[in-house]
């Protein structure tokens, strides 16, 4: 991995969250995130799993937030959010996906399972991946290389090592919308 990899990975993960365009990161940001991909799927806010992915993404934003020294209410400005990243993700290594990324795949994943056997099918990774402006043909390339036991189907566990490598420049599929 690259320094300038995962700098320019966490810059485009920066543009993506910053939903207003102020160059700060603010619950707001995170929650307006979580109703896009609930919009994707036609899943409302109110459900327990709409509910689930909205707080997964703002105690995300808590987390971070607080510390970074900002406050649950503050808001990340791009050093900041570097920082805090590197700090509380990546120097955590598995630890630090395990508690900051985690929670929000397995909130992601348990929208995106429209039949409910706890795993993401190739129709709903694309499904989801197309919330994110990814076309179909890229989503399929991508779901095969996640998909790291061939079974035809992405875990949690699979999906949140697809976020570590993302990061860590060893493979070229964002997730997290």
């Amino acid at each position: 991995m690259t320094t300038a990899v995962k700098n320019k990975r966490l810059e485009l993960r920066f543009e993506k969250w910053d939903r207003n365009g102020n160059g700060r990161i603010e619950r707001s940001d995170l929650e307006a995130e979580a109703r896009r991909i609930l919009e994707a799927f036609g899943e409302s806010p109110s459900t327990p799993q709409g509910r689930a992915l909205v707080e997964s993404f703002t105690s995300t934003f808590e987390y971070l937030a607080e510390r970074a020294g900002v406050g649950r209410d503050g808001a990340l400005d791009r050093r900041q959010f570097t920082e805090v990243i590197e700090a509380e993700v990546f120097k955590g290594g598995d630890a630090g996906f395990g508690r900051v990324v985690r929670p929000m795949i397995q909130a992601i994943l348990n929208v995106c399972d429209t039949d409910g056997d706890g795993e993401v099918s190739p129709d709903e990774f694309a499904k989801w991946l197309g919330a994110a402006g990814v076309s179909r043909a890229k989503a399929q390339e991508s779901f095969r290389l996640i998909d790291t036991n061939g079974n035809g189907s992405l875990t949690v566990d699979e999906l949140v090592a697809a976020v570590k490598a993302y990061h860590f420049g060893t493979l070229d599929v964002p997730l997290l919308g």
